[in-house]
């Protein structure tokens, strides 16, 4: 996750800052918690995928020294489909 829990728990305790009055709740601290976990979720989800570029770029470094593409090439390629 490239960002840490503690950031993820400060932002999702700040998010009725954004727009005070549009989340109406009697616990804000329960609200704050489905935040940072949705939001931790999602980061989970991008650790996996980079994972999984990481896992098909090891799978093809021999054809990418064959045919002189470097790694950023081969990663920023597999991020745009």
């Amino acid at each position: 996750m490239l960002l840490a829990r503690e950031f993820v728990a400060y932002t999702a305790g700040n998010c009725q800052k954004v727009d005070a009055g549009t989340i109406e709740t009697s616990d804000p601290d329960l609200v704050a918690n489905k935040i940072a976990e949705v939001l931790t979720e999602e980061l989970a989800v991008e650790d996996r995928l980079n994972d999984e570029v990481r896992d098909l770029l090891n799978q093809y470094s021999d054809y990418m020294r064959r045919e002189g593409v470097s790694y950023q090439e081969m990663s920023a390629a597999s991020r745009t489909r």
